[in-house]
């Protein structure tokens, strides 16, 4: 008889097992037995709970986009500008937990492994479809729509552009940190060019 209250409990061990292993060994040579001797957890709980293991994979990349959506939402409140907004929107995505060594290695497996699986391409495209808009929202309170939607798209393509430089040059948290100021700095380029025809 399972412990009450324990599935979450369970759940998260699975999914953050799966990024782990995922990050030493790759999306395909991941399997149900790695991650269930690494959770601590048998094999046959990963298909109560997920159904198999694409479906756990599916799930542990969800997991880390909702770590990114409450990361940015807990930096924003009601009461902060729209260049607060821009700013939070970078912080997050060059947070600490963003150049984890497990997380950067999965999300290049994931965004990898989308290309050939049409899943995890629907979760990519929500993640691009996110940015994008939290990007536009912001931005449409500083410069016409039309402008705000093309800064949104050169501002993504610069965030995951300069994430990607940052992780492929194995720098550490230096790179991330000098790959944030030169988004930021961008972003606030930006501002500049199309504030004013507002």
């Amino acid at each position: 008889m399972p412990k009450i209250g324990m599935e979450p409990i369970r759940r998260d061990q699975l999914m953050s097992a799966t990024i782990e292993s995922i990050a030493e060994f790759g999306m395909h040579a991941t399997t149900i037995s790695r991650i269930s001797q690494r959770a601590g957890l048998s094999s046959g709980i990963i298909s109560h709970y997920f159904g198999s293991k694409q479906g756990l994979i599916n799930a542990s990349v969800r997991y880390m986009l909702a770590r990114l959506k409450q990361e940015f939402l807990s930096k924003i409140d009601g009461h902060c500008s729209a260049e607060q907004r821009l700013m939070y929107i970078v912080e997050t995505n060059f947070s600490g937990l963003q150049h984890s060594a497990a997380f950067t290695k999965t999300w290049l497996s994931f965004w990898a492994q989308s290309m050939h699986n049409t899943q995890l391409q629907r979760l990519q495209k929500v993640n691009d479809r996110r940015l994008i808009s939290n990007l536009s929202y912001a931005f449409a309170l500083l410069m016409p729509r039309k402008d705000a939607k093309q800064a949104a798209l050169l501002s993504a393509a610069m965030i995951d552009g300069l994430w990607l430089r940052s992780v492929l040059s194995q720098s550490g948290p230096i790179a991330f940190k000098q790959s944030e100021a030169l988004a930021k700095t961008y972003i606030n380029s930006l501002i500049k060019q199309y504030g004013d025809s507002k």
